[in-house]
Formats: C-alpha cells, structure tokens, sequence
C-alpha cells in the first residue's frame, strides 16, 4: 500500500491532470476521489468544527459522498439550541454538491436517530439508509452503517449513553480553553478525550470489542470490510480477514475515510487536504507567473 503522503500526491497529480476549463467551472483546485467518508460531525455543538469541515468540503471532489451518522446532534439540541451559521454553511455545501451530481448517501446514527423515520426515502437529492454495501473500484464489499447498533452501552443501557455524551461534552469544553492558551503559547492542538481513550484500560477494551463487533458483522454477511464511524477513532486495520475502517469524526480528529480513483482506501485529515490546497493555489500562481 502507498504511503499517506504519496497517495495524496497522486491524488493531486490527478486532480492537476484533468482539464482546466472545467476546473474553472468547478470554483476551486479541491482533490477528487471516488468515495468520500464522514460522520460525526455533530453540528448543533460548540465543539463542532463546522469551518474546518467546510473548507473540506470546498477543497474536495467525490463521485459519492457517504454521511455516515451523527450528523446532526440531536442529543445536544433539545438540551440546549445551538446553530452557527458555519453549521448552516455546511448543511448547504452538502445539498449542493448533490445538486450538481454527487450522490449524496445519508446514514443516521443514534444522535441523529430521527431520521431514521426516513430510512430508504430520498430528500434533495440524498439518500437515507439505514445501511448499504459499497462496492470499491478493485470490487471489494465494503458494508457502511453507523455502528452504534454495536455498542453494547447503547444497546443494553440508553441512559448511560446520556451520560456518557454529557460527560463528553464537559471534557470538549475544558479541551477547547486549554487549546486555546496552547494555541497562544504557540503550541500544537491536544486532544484530552483521545488521549483518554488511549490510555484508559476501559475504554481501549471497549474500542477493540466494538471493532470485532462489526468486522464480525461484514464476514457474518460474507462481506470483504467494514466503513462505519460512531466511536471518534479513525483507522484502518485488518481484523481477522476483513477489513475494518472507521473515518474518525469533526469534533477532534477531523478525518475522512476516502477511496480514490483506483479503489485503494485511505484515511486523510483536514490539514493533509489544506497543504494540498496551499500546493494548488502556489502552482497556479507560478503559471500564471510564468505565462
């Protein structure tokens, strides 16, 4: 498999390679692949890093675009109401893109698990489903579902998931003043929930039985992998003969599971994407230096 950085490369190569009219017509240098992945986003919190997603999604071209839960929170909006425009932003960008040709897959999550109501109906242009198989350019089988059906915390005990998310949402808080004096003293951001999640004997024990859980799922359905997200945790692993992915969420990693042209799939983040952008725009500018 091809390093992260070469496979980005490519994929900007390819994107440089296509026709400049159209990339005029297109309004921005984005990178295109053939699938893109994203969940947890969670707009309707503060945490939300609904700009960043933003410039994401601006920066980059996918034949399909698969919105795999927790979206929107509903959790934390009949708490609380909270809506930024950025939020707004994004919600529009996404019926764009499908207005102008991407097909647009929505499947809810269990903070969005009003939508549900909606499963295999469509809606400007999106598709709701409640889960679905992909099939990558090299004919793999991907199953693609949310994946909270296979938390044993919701399953077994709702209301410790209330509390969890609110617990969650206290430590986001705290995260966000520490990161902001890190960001004055010039140090990089720090995420206290991951490294939480790394180091509490718990919580790495819970993250391994959810990945079993659903790898277990795909081969139960005789299936090649798994693309799901829920548990904020980007990766990308082999588990015993099937291949598990779970493209991270908006809220800390800012990650996105993506599958480019040739069918290989990747992990890649919003500062990967925006070094890319930064390479487009001082390409252009050179050409239009020399010319």
């Amino acid at each position: 498999m091809k390093p992260s950085e070469q496979f980005l490369a490519d994929a900007f190569r390819e994107h440089q390679a296509a026709d400049r009219s159209t990339a005029s017509e297109r309004g921005h240098n984005g990178t295109r692949f053939r699938a893109i992945w994203i969940s947890d986003i969670h707009l309707g919190t503060t945490g939300c890093q609904a700009a960043r997603l933003l410039e994401f999604l601006r920066a980059t071209e996918s034949q399909t675009l698969y919105l795999v839960g927790d979206i929107i929170d509903g959790w934390q909006l009949k708490r609380r109401w909270y809506w930024d425009q950025t939020h707004n932003n994004v919600v529009q960008t996404v019926l764009k893109k499908a207005k102008k040709g991407t097909e647009v897959i929505f499947v809810p999550g269990n903070h969005d698990e009003a939508v549900r109501q909606f499963i295999d109906l469509d809606f400007g242009g999106i598709r709701i489903r409640d889960e679905l198989v992909h099939v990558t350019a090299q004919g793999k089988r991907m199953l693609v579902l949310h994946g909270d059906r296979f938390d044993g915390v919701i399953a077994c005990a709702k209301w410790l998931a209330y509390v969890g998310d609110s617990l969650y949402t206290v430590i986001l808080k705290f995260n966000q003043v520490y990161n902001s004096w890190r960001a004055r003293a010039g140090l990089p951001y720090w995420s206290l929930s991951q490294y939480l999640k790394l180091k509490v004997k718990n919580a790495v024990s819970y993250i391994s039985s959810f990945e079993h859980a659903l790898a277990a799922e795909a081969k139960k359905k005789g299936l090649d992998g798994v693309i799901c997200g829920h548990i904020h945790k980007p990766e990308i692993r082999d588990i015993d003969g099937i291949t598990y992915c779970n493209d991270g969420d908006w809220v800390e990693s800012l990650s996105a599971l993506v599958e480019d042209l040739n069918g290989e799939l990747r992990l890649v983040s919003w500062q990967e994407i925006m070094g890319l952008q930064k390479q487009a725009r001082a390409a252009t500018s050179g050409e239009l230096c020399v010319s």
